[in-house]
């Protein structure tokens, strides 16, 4: 570290002086604003998303990509589900593989009780679960019925034990004739 002349905090991230109006801290340490940034992504951090790995500062989203379990979907809370695959960091993601339970004699925690994945009726394990409509899914299962799109917690739409993207859902079950896609406001009149 350079010697601190000034008597002032340095930035963790960039080494020059903080001053007060543009600090956040963590642990322990002073960032600027525009500094307190994932190290993978350049995403804005606050308390509540930054991971802390050593004096590099991450999401939680790519600190799970990097140091959790299986180097995949970990550190996004709970029923969260990214689409970013992880290739920044060299993980490599094979889209549209089925989903295989592995099969081996260690411990792991089965989630959901009796009924399984709602897809696939599986055993759904802590490591590969996602949260959505009150169940438990595979990762590789919490998918639109109708489109196959990957979905997230906040944007699916639950039907009869079934889950939906919001555009399939709009158009399956949403109200019909007036109003949707025509931007705020609009309004048609079906005859």
């Amino acid at each position: 570290r350079m010697p601190n002349w000034g008597g002032g905090k340095k930035c963790g991230v960039c080494q020059k002086a903080v001053y007060f109006a543009e600090e956040v801290q963590c642990e322990g340490n002073s960032f600027h604003k525009s500094c307190f940034l994932c190290m993978v992504c350049k995403k804005n951090l606050d308390s509540t998303t930054v991971a802390v790995h050593g004096e590099e500062i991450y999401c939680k989203s790519c600190y799970g990509k990097k140091y959790g379990p299986k180097g995949y979907g970990y550190g996004q809370g709970a029923g969260t589900l990214s689409t970013d695959k992880g290739e920044s960091l060299g993980i490599k993601y094979e889209e549209g593989q089925p989903h295989r339970p592995t099969n081996f004699s260690g411990t792991t925690q089965k989630v959901g009780g009796s009924g399984g994945c709602p897809r696939c009726g599986q055993a759904v394990y802590a490591a590969e679960k996602v949260i959505g409509a009150g169940k438990s899914w595979h990762k590789s299962c919490f998918r639109c019925a109708k489109c196959g799109k990957s979905l997230e917690s906040t944007t699916l739409a639950d039907k009869d034990g079934e889950i939906y993207c919001k555009g399939c859902y709009a158009k399956n079950f949403g109200p019909k004739g007036f109003g949707f896609g025509q931007g705020a406001g609009a309004l048609i009149h079906s005859q």
